[in-house]
């Protein structure tokens, strides 16, 4: 028997909200099945779970922001399902209270309107069940420490999700009764509320603002505390653009390749080889990853990007990588990507060349120590033999962890993607 908890999705995560439950207390899960959806600053991702075995009680309901490493749910062998409705219906007969220091059993979330509504987040204790009655709401309980402090600074104390709601529609959150963990408005006691504004409307798709301040923040965390080095490199595609015209010539449209797959292909095989650039560092150092998961930077509609990860990239086939690349950008930009593919990233390709961009210098998104940059492919003179003709070449560059490898490595590492793509038949 073991807690399922919320999972970090990325350096720049520090909290999310579920979204829905998508199985319920008596489910058989296996390993890899999406048992949930939680949104981040950046996307609504599917959760899943990485155990065999029987759902035996939902701690957190839909709706609610609780931290990273709160327990979502217990997953079992199947033997405490039973005992739920019990434990259920004594907690519904002690009499309400605004917060429990220590429960020994956390409540389960029933799938009824009689059900207490259950709550993950205490002030420094995230493991902790908070029980609700369903009777109207209390007067405002003294505040705690952090929550004074925010009301002396001229704040009211609100969840992630009911600020975002409140800012979104014009609702002001100092005129309302906070029913969360000491007096904090959730997202409930917006409900009904009139905004104070009314030309405010909800904005459409992501909070743009929210985003930015994610990507800010782990960019600056990046600049910061990883001591970047860069090193690019001009690659002759020559030998790739002939081997990619008469392979597509043999194929129907949808099959066709890209030149992007070459790219992700050569960029996996190098990384694989050159392990010191595959991997994370962490509070205590570098580690390499046995699998070269190859995270790929893709830009969102209305702004921002994600970088969901390619599993496996360097065992997979061209034509393989291709729908995976297609399949990606698909998902990313209308749902459905995975956390594992959101934090499961070994290092991470941008590529700006269809922006027009010749030569892309990355940030390194921690904890990866190597952040690849492609830029756009056309055609420049090169030096061939011992003349000069028009080329179609690329730039590709390395953004690199100088805690971890040193430029010559680095320049190695360029070389073997610069060979790979010469002998492209062998990708």
């Amino acid at each position: 028997m073991s807690d399922f908890i919320m999972p970090s999705m990325g350096a720049d995560m520090d909290s999310g909200k579920l979204v829905k439950w998508k199985v319920k207390p008596g489910d058989r899960v296996k390993k890899g099945q999406v048992i949930a959806a939680v949104e981040t600053s950046k996307a609504v991702l599917d959760v899943e779970v990485f155990e065999d075995g029987v759902v035996e009680e939902l701690y957190v309901e839909e709706d609610t922001d609780v931290d990273v490493g709160t327990p979502l749910a217990r997953i079992g062998d199947g033997s405490r399902v039973g005992k739920q409705e019990h434990e259920v219906a004594g907690k519904e007969e002690t009499k309400p209270t605004t917060e429990t220091k220590a429960t020994p059993e956390k409540t389960p979330v029933k799938e009824t309107a009689e059900a207490p509504a259950v709550s993950t987040t205490t002030e420094g204790h995230p493991e902790q069940a908070q029980a609700r009655s369903q009777q109207p709401v209390p007067p405002k309980p003294p505040s705690t420490p952090a929550a004074a402090k925010l009301e002396s600074e001229g704040r009211v104390p609100a969840s992630p999700a009911a600020r975002r709601k409140a800012r979104e529609t014009g609702i002001k959150l100092a005129e309302l009764r906070g029913s969360g963990p000491s007096g904090a408005i959730v997202l409930r006691d917006l409900q009904g509320a009139q905004p104070t504004r009314p030309d405010i409307r909800p904005a459409a798709g992501f909070d743009r603002q929210q985003m930015r301040t994610a990507i800010a923040a782990a960019m600056s965390r990046a600049k910061r505390e990883i001591p970047h080095y860069y090193l690019a490199n001009t690659v002759d595609l020559h030998a790739a653009e002939q081997w990619l015209t008469d392979y597509n010539e043999h194929q129907p449209p949808e099959n066709r390749l890209l030149l992007s797959a070459l790219f992700m292909k050569a960029t996996a095989l190098a990384l694989a080889r050159y392990s010191e650039l595959n991997g994370h560092y962490a509070e205590d150092g570098f580690t390499a990853a046995t699998r070269v998961n190859l995270g790929m930077a893709v830009h969102l509609r209305g702004g921002g990007l994600v970088a969901p990860a390619i599993m496996d990239a360097d065992t997979l086939t061209l034509p393989e990588l291709m729908h995976q690349l297609h399949d990606l950008v698909r998902r990313a930009r209308g749902g459905g990507l995975r956390v594992s593919e959101m934090a499961g990233g070994t290092a991470t390709v941008t590529a700006l060349g269809d922006r027009g961009v010749d030569t892309v210098y990355g940030v390194i998104y921690p904890p990866q120590v190597a952040m690849i940059g492609i830029g756009r492919a056309h055609r420049r003179p090169l030096a061939v033999d011992d003349g000069v003709a028009a080329r179609l070449a690329v730039d590709i560059t390395l953004a690199a962890d100088h805690r971890v490898c040193d430029g010559h490595l680095g320049a190695l590492f360029l070389n073997e993607i610069e060979q790979l793509l010469q002998q492209p038949e062998a990708l």
